[in-house]
């Protein structure tokens, strides 16, 4: 019996230990998973500080160049003393929360985004802020430069945008800057000459009360606080409020010296009364490609002709009377009068009397006829004027089309011009060279004398007589135009050879195009003229085909003498 009790006790002793033993087992395991995840944690910690300390940025950065180092301040660095975080999306968080409601149990934990530490923002050191003032101002002075400048220097600078550019809208813009601005921007001396184009209209509308109550206060404000030394003064392209203008400029710009209008229309004889009873001091109108009031005009002239010397207006069935009411004398002091008209106009024949207009403007220096053919005629008496042109330097009577001027006119015109410069003949045919080697004048500069749109140049036949006018201007000649004149090669080579007996630096421009010039007569003038920056030689069928074009600097036609050769 005790024997059998033994054994049970010792079955259940060992039962109890093998219960024991498995107990102990299942909590060991536990224990091991929480020292390896605090370990886990503890490294992660280490690894995380270890990010955290970055070196301090420098306050400059130094790049490389080609030949010294460039040390830039980053004072002014727009990344300093920012924080860098990583920002999460709006709304993911919501969505993440709708989507796991119902599956609460599946969703995994997932592991939190680490933000990223803010940068400490550490002073620079004293000796780097010494290094990097030295190459940079300081930003509170970046943003001042402009208001640091002397008047005087703002002024010498808005000068030289306003000669490429104009005054408006230029110096209405800059003076909106600052107040230094301003007063730089409304120097009188700034505002000598001004032009004015037209407002801005959307196509098929007209100018509203209120724009025009715009305009209006525009030009009053610009004339009563800028135009107080205006000399000069444009106006292009307007078709409204021109007399207003006019009105307007004249009452407070006692210097006004020189007038133009441009593409204008609407101009009436209120404005002309206007000029004449403020404007003593004007001397100079431009009215080509505008539509006036002929009679107002006609009315201003025989008051005030006595202080114009320049007139220019475009050629028309009204304005013809404006060459008529000249060659009478109401413009007795006249230095320029220029007619033109549009390039594809047609049939432009002005009637005019050449001995009449010298009686009238003896004082005349510039006289251009552009694209309108004269009709001469006679006085009605036959009286023979003793005097012509005296003071003479520009004619210009080119033309688009066929012209019926004659050496017998030209003569008439220059009989007594000795001063002539400049003589410009481009579409006249009929003039000779014996008609031109016949003029009075021995100092003529610049010759044009191209049959540019001459219908009947094909038609000519050979000429002669071009190294009488290169002989007789050989001195002072220093441009020659000849294109499409057809002279013989002998008289070509000739002509070039008394060119080149003249200075090296006389010569500047020569246009060759379309005549029957050789290498042989052309070698000479390109060796020997070294300031000849321009040379025409297209359509020249006794040259190589790859010379025949236009040159221009003196570097491309040395180029060509190799050529030549």
């Amino acid at each position: 019996m005790d024997a059998s009790k033994a054994e049970a006790s010792t079955q259940n002793q060992g039962k109890e230990e093998g219960a024991s033993s498995a107990q102990g087992d299942a909590g060991a395991r536990p224990k091991k998973a929480s020292l390896k995840r605090a370990a886990d944690a503890k490294a992660k910690k280490k690894h995380k500080k270890a990010r955290v300390s970055r070196p301090a940025r420098p306050g400059y950065t130094v790049h490389q160049g080609e030949d010294m180092l460039l040390v830039i301040s980053s004072s002014t660095s727009q990344y300093d003393g920012s924080v860098w975080t990583l920002k999460k999306k709006k709304g993911s968080k919501k969505k993440k929360l709708a989507k796991g409601k119902g599956k609460a149990s599946q969703v995994k934990k997932k592991k939190p985004v680490n933000a990223k530490p803010k940068l400490e923002s550490k002073p620079v050191k004293e000796k780097e802020e010494k290094v990097a003032n030295l190459f940079i101002t300081q930003e509170e002075d970046d943003h001042r430069w402009g208001h640091s400048l002397p008047e005087e220097v703002l002024i010498n600078i808005f000068q030289i945008v306003v000669i490429q550019e104009g005054a408006v809208p230029f110096l209405c813009r800059v003076g909106r800057v600052c107040r230094l601005w301003n007063a730089a921007a409304s120097s009188p001396i700034l505002w000598h000459r001004v032009t004015v184009g037209h407002c801005w209209i959307a196509p098929g509308r007209s100018q509203l009360p209120k724009t025009q109550k715009k305009i209006k206060d525009t030009l009053d404000w610009l004339a009563h606080s800028r135009f107080s030394q205006l000399r000069d003064f444009s106006l292009c392209h307007w078709t409204k409020n021109v007399d207003y203008a006019l009105e307007v400029v004249s009452q407070y710009c006692p210097d006004l010296c020189s007038l133009k209008l441009s593409y204008c229309t609407g101009v009436t004889a209120a404005a002309f009364r206007s000029l004449g009873l403020h404007s003593r001091s004007l001397h100079s109108l431009n009215l080509q490609y505008s539509e006036f009031q002929v009679e107002g005009l006609l009315e201003y002239l025989e008051n005030h002709g006595s202080q114009i010397r320049q007139i220019l207006f475009s050629h028309g069935l009204k304005n013809d009377r404006l060459l008529a009411a000249i060659t009478r004398g109401c413009c007795p002091d006249l230095e320029m009068l220029e007619v033109n008209t549009k390039l594809d106009s047609k049939d432009c024949q002005l009637p005019v009397c050449i001995q009449a207009l010298q009686m009238a403007c003896p004082k005349l220096k510039t006289f251009r006829m552009m694209n309108v053919q004269p009709l001469h005629k006679g006085m009605r008496f036959g009286i023979d004027p003793t005097s012509g042109f005296p003071l003479l330097e520009e004619l210009c009577i080119a033309t688009t089309s066929f012209s019926y001027l004659t050496d017998r006119d030209l003569r008439d015109i220059l009989f007594d011009s000795p001063k002539l410069r400049v003589l410009d003949l481009r579409g006249c045919s009929r003039i000779t060279a014996s008609g031109l080697a016949a003029l009075p004048c021995l100092e003529l500069e610049c010759l044009f004398w191209g049959q540019y749109f001459s219908s009947h140049v094909g038609l000519s036949s050979l000429k002669k007589g071009l190294h009488t006018l290169t002989q007789k201007w050989s001195r002072t000649l220093q441009q020659l135009d000849i294109a499409h004149q057809l002279f013989t090669e002998e008289d070509l080579e000739l002509a070039m050879s008394y060119l080149c007996q003249a200075e090296a630096d006389t010569l500047r421009s020569l246009n060759l195009s379309g005549t029957r010039i050789t290498p042989r007569a052309l070698r000479p003038v390109i060796g020997q003229m070294t300031a000849l920056d321009y040379l025409n030689l297209s359509s020249c069928r006794y040259l190589p085909r790859g010379v025949k074009r236009i040159y221009r600097g003196q570097e491309d036609i040395r180029q060509l003498l190799d050529k030549l050769e």
